[in-house]
């Protein structure tokens, strides 16, 4: 339909379904065609014969009109999608965990950005139950995220070592490296259930035998850090959050106290280019952080 619309407003500029048949690149009889099942379907003349080819009718002027909108309209969705789609000027959609927020993500952009400047990044920041919904559905195409799934694709990005935080008051304050069953008279600020932050501090605490009383949570591992440094508790987080507002890392002795961060993305369609693009450039580099 948007073809035969396309040379009907060109048969309305030059007139003469001759010329017009050259200009879009059919015959004369494929035209007339095409134009007699516009006439029928939209139960009017279009155009009259004249000796100097043909004119629109007053219908056909309404018709030209709307058809020239839709053409002109349709041609500007193909080029924004395909600007959309241009791998060094198109959208990455990127879902990303919020423990990410101030850590690996703004790093990933900046290099991204400084060698691909006219490529833009659609974030959402959101739990990892929501990142598997909004791949699922398509609203995004890559997630960062530490779960991986035999159902998608995973390119692991950074290792990060997982360290306690306590108060720069606490007893254990001079350690080096502590045991979490230390600090089993502790109280814990974390993130909340169902984030995948909290299972895997968790999965930790279960390891050595350890049940801690919650304190405080949020989603956000700065603020965790900020109310440990306050005195409000204890906390495992990844390394680069220790002693961001006077907290005190210490090691932890549990050999599983890191987490792997990877970039995730569904398998059963192929990536629009620049989010292919922007795979490939992570995968082409090294984020780890030990």
């Amino acid at each position: 339909m948007m073809r035969e619309l396309a040379w009907l407003v060109e048969l309305g500029d030059l007139g003469h379904v001759t010329d017009a048949a050259a200009a879009v690149g059919t015959s004369q009889p494929t035209l007339s065609r095409a134009l007699a099942r516009l006439e029928a379907e939209l139960g009017v003349r279009i155009f009259e014969r004249v000796p100097t080819g043909v004119e629109p009718t007053p219908d056909g002027e309404l018709v030209l009109e709307a058809a020239r909108d839709l053409v002109a309209r349709h041609d500007r969705l193909r080029a924004t999608l395909a600007d959309r789609l241009d791998p060094d000027t198109g959208i990455v959609r990127l879902a990303f965990l919020d423990s990410m927020a101030t850590t690996l993500v703004p790093r990933l952009l900046r290099t991204f950005h400084a060698e691909v400047p006219g490529a833009k990044v659609v974030l959402s920041q959101e739990p990892a139950h929501d990142i598997r919904r909004d791949l699922d559905r398509g609203a995004v195409e890559l997630g960062l995220t530490l779960e991986q799934s035999a159902d998608y694709g995973w390119l692991p990005v950074q290792r990060e070592r997982l360290v306690v935080v306590v108060p720069p008051t606490h007893r254990l304050r001079h350690r080096k490296r502590v045991e979490l069953s230390e600090l089993a008279d502790d109280e814990l600020v974390t993130t909340p259930a169902g984030f995948g932050y909290s299972s895997l501090v968790q999965g930790l605490l279960a390891e050595a035998g350890v049940s801690m009383r919650i304190s405080f949570e949020s989603a956000d591992l700065a603020t965790i850090e900020g109310l440990v440094s306050a005195g409000l508790g204890v906390a495992v987080v990844p390394e680069p959050f220790a002693g961001l507002t006077g907290s005190v890392g210490l090691a932890l002795a549990s050999q599983g106290a890191s987490r792997t961060i990877g970039l995730t993305w569904r398998t059963d369609r192929p990536l629009a280019p620049p989010a292919q693009r922007f795979l490939d450039f992570v995968g082409a580099r090294t984020w780890a952080d030990d």
